[in-house]
C-alpha cells in the first residue's frame, strides 16, 4: 500500500480577544470619512517649509579638541608678540630720538616743545611697551600650558616638570635664564614624538631663542643698573642702553613668536595631502630574484 502525503491548508486567524466581538445581526457602520479632532493635532509634521538639514555641527558647534586650542592660543600669542615687538621699535626710536636732541643741545639750547615732545613720546612709548610686554607673556604662558598638555597626550608620557615648577622657574630672577630654554627643548623633544629616555636637544632655532633671551635679560638688567648712575655722561649713555634693550626686546618677541608658530605645527597631525610620494627607482646590492627557467605553454603569466 503505497503512502501519499496528506494536505494540509494553513489558516491564519486572529487570537482570542484581539477584537472586540461584534454582536450577530448587526448591520457594519456606513464610512464617515476621515477623522474629526476638536483641536488640530500635535503628531504631525511642523508647518515649516523644506530646508537643508543643520543639525550637522559646524567647525564653531564642535568641540574643540587639546591641538586646536594650543592652535587658537598661538595665534592669539603671535598677535600679541607682534604687538610687544611693534611697541618696543617705537620705544626704540624714542630713546634714539631723545639721544640726537642731546648730541644737537651742545651747540645751542632746543626748543621747548621739541623736548616736551620727545619727554611725551619716551614715557608714553615706554608704558605701552611694557603693557605689551606684559600681554604676550601672558599668552605665551597660557599658550605653553596648553602646548605641554597637547605633547603629553601626543606622546603618551607626561611632561618631565610640573606646572609649580615651571612657574617658579620662569618667575625668580636668575633660574628664568635657563628655565624657558630647557622647558622649550623638552616641549620640542615632546613634539617630535621622541622617545622620554632619550636627553633632549635643543634645534638651532630655539637654540638662537634661548641665547638671545638670556642676553637680552642679562642687558635690562645691566641697563636699570646704570640708571641708578646720577652723572650726566651717565644719563647721557643710559639713553643708548635703553634703545638697545629696546632692539634686544623686540627681537626677543619675534623670535618668541616664531618659536610658538614651530612647536605648534609640530603638534598638528600630519596632513596626508603634503606628503611627498616615494618610488622604487632601482635596487642597488640586491640578490637576483630566482626566475624559472622554463615556461609551459599552458601556464597562467
Amino acid at each position: 500500500m503505497a503512502l501519499r502525503p496528506m494536505r494540509v491548508d494553513w489558516v491564519a486567524t486572529p487570537p482570542p480577544g484581539a477584537y472586540p466581538h461584534r454582536r450577530l445581526g448587526a448591520p457594519p457602520r456606513p464610512y464617515a470619512g476621515p477623522p474629526s479632532y476638536p483641536v488640530p493635532p500635535r503628531w504631525g509634521f511642523p508647518l515649516l517649509a523644506w530646508r537643508w538639514p543643520t543639525s550637522v555641527a559646524t567647525d564653531d558647534e564642535r568641540p574643540a579638541d587639546e591641538v586646536d586650542r594650543v592652535q587658537r592660543l598661538a595665534r592669539t600669542a603671535s598677535h600679541a608678540l607682534g604687538l610687544a615687538a611693534l611697541t618696543s621699535l617705537w620705544a626704540a626710536g624714542s630713546e634714539i630720538w631723545r639721544y640726537a636732541l642731546l648730541l644737537l643741545s651742545r651747540y645751542g639750547a632746543l626748543s621747548e616743545t621739541t623736548v616736551g615732545v620727545s619727554d611725551a613720546m619716551v614715557v608714553a612709548s615706554a608704558v605701552v611697551a611694557v603693557v605689551a610686554g606684559a600681554l604676550g607673556l601672558v599668552f605665551t604662558l597660557l599658550w605653553l600650558r596648553r602646548a605641554r598638555n597637547a605633547a603629553a597626550l601626543a606622546s603618551g608620557h607626561a611632561p618631565p616638570r610640573s606646572e609649580t615648577e615651571v612657574l617658579v622657574g620662569l618667575v625668580v630672577p636668575g633660574v628664568n635664564l635657563v628655565v624657558p630654554g630647557s622647558v622649550l627643548a623638552e616641549l620640542e623633544h615632546a613634539a617630535l614624538r621622541q622617545p622620554p629616555d632619550v636627553r633632549p636637544r635643543p634645534s638651532r632655532l630655539l637654540r638662537w631663542w634661548w641665547g638671545l633671551w638670556a642676553a637680552a635679560a642679562l642687558f635690562a638688567a645691566f641697563t636699570t643698573a646704570w640708571s641708578f648712575r646720577s652723572n650726566v655722561q651717565a644719563m647721557a649713555d643710559g639713553v643708548l642702553l635703553h634703545a638697545v634693550a629696546d632692539l634686544l626686546a623686540a627681537a626677543v618677541a619675534v623670535l618668541t613668536a616664531v618659536v610658538v608658530r614651530r612647536i605648534t605645527t609640530l603638534l598638528l597631525p600630519v596632513d596626508p595631502a603634503a606628503l611627498r610620494r616615494m618610488r622604487v627607482v632601482g635596487l642597488k646590492d640586491a640578490p637576483p630574484p630566482a626566475l624559472r627557467p622554463f615556461r609551459a605553454s599552458g601556464s597562467p603569466r
